[in-house]
């Protein structure tokens, strides 16, 4: 078995890495650190494979397809991704455009061509990794809430149409809350919940992967806000995630870039 996983030389990427790679997966790693990707690659040893690849360049996520597709690939873990903090009118637009890019366009494209080998072979796995965020509206980091809704809806959207198909290919999104990772030290800001770790997240969306669950959503907090949204006002929801965004603010009260 063989796995290809975005975003693999931190967080929750590399932790999925070592943790399929503990239960004997093959694997094929991208990032843009190719020294960590050849630090993983000496680690994980014979059977590790690595392309380093920029997803915000569509050029780039073609040719990390282009280079697995013939490597008999049975799981897609689509996890890069970031989000950049700060009011929508202050933010960088070329900074975000490529949050974009990375977030959805990249995701979307090889969704869809492993999807396409996997249907053809009735069997494969797809983990996309969202977040809370994506059952929500997110002031102070709108692009990137915007982005997880956009993941977390076309994964539910290609689970039913799998299930429909009575299809053996299974689709997960997995929609952690904070996770303790690069995202909030990037960010320059501080959670207000405690954060998982991303082994647990990780674990934890394998886990459900493999039982074929169509959603994941790591601990009692997470599935609080996913349920719970629901029942409130969306004005008031939004009022809400504007006050907890806020109180994440650095001193300096900058906006940066952050990573899962």
């Amino acid at each position: 078995m063989k796995a290809l996983v975005t975003g693999a030389t931190s967080g929750i990427g590399k932790c999925i890495a070592e943790s399929l790679h503990r239960r004997g997966w093959e694997l094929v790693l991208t990032g843009r650190n190719e020294k960590v990707l050849k630090e993983l690659q000496k680690k994980f040893g014979e059977g590790t494979e690595i392309i380093k690849a920029e997803l915000s360049e569509r050029n780039e996520v073609f040719k990390v397809y282009e280079f697995c597709k013939d490597k008999n690939i049975d799981m897609l873990v689509n996890n890069a991704g970031y989000g950049i903090f700060g009011k929508f009118d202050e933010t960088d637009l070329n900074d975000e455009l490529d949050m974009i890019d990375v977030n959805i366009t990249a995701l979307h494209i090889l969704t869809k061509l492993f999807l396409r080998d996997f249907k053809k072979q009735n069997s494969g796995f797809i983990l996309n990794v969202a977040s809370v965020a994506g059952f929500m509206t997110g002031p102070l980091l709108s692009s990137y809430y915007a982005s997880k809704n956009y993941v977390l809806r076309l994964s539910l959207a290609i689970a039913e149409e799998l299930r429909r198909e009575r299809s053996n290919v299974t689709i997960t999104v997995l929609c952690p809350g904070p996770v303790n990772t690069n995202f909030n030290n990037r960010a320059g800001v501080n959670f207000s919940a405690k954060p998982i770790s991303p082994e647990y997240a990780a674990e934890y969306a394998l886990k459900k992967l493999f039982q074929g669950k169509c959603l994941a959503v790591p601990s009692l907090t997470a599935k609080a806000c996913a349920f719970g949204q629901r029942f409130v006002p969306h004005r008031l929801l939004s009022a809400i995630t504007y006050n907890v965004q806020y109180a994440k603010k650095t001193a300096d009260g900058k906006s940066r870039a952050v990573e899962k």
